[in-house]
């Protein structure tokens, strides 16, 4: 069985392994990166039925092509 410490600690890891990814992936080309952000963010959009704009900053809903009208569309 899971205690509470042990589910916290993994969660810790898995958070720690994803900030080192994005580490990695800010060292790139940051136009790519931009691209890939906003790739992400309206697939999440997408399969939130629209929902996630709503939570969205102006500038970062309009740098992911998402509007307040429609579910982006690639």
């Amino acid at each position: 069985m899971t205690g509470p410490e042990q589910v916290d600690a993994a969660n810790d890891d898995d958070a720690a392994e994803l900030i080192a990814q994005l580490k990695e992936l800010a060292g790139a080309d940051p136009a790519d990166v931009r691209q890939v952000v906003a790739e992400v963010l309206a697939a999440l959009d997408r399969a939130a039925g629209g929902a996630l704009r709503e939570h969205l900053p102006d500038t970062i809903r309009l740098d992911a092509g998402l509007d307040t009208a429609a579910p982006a569309r690639r």
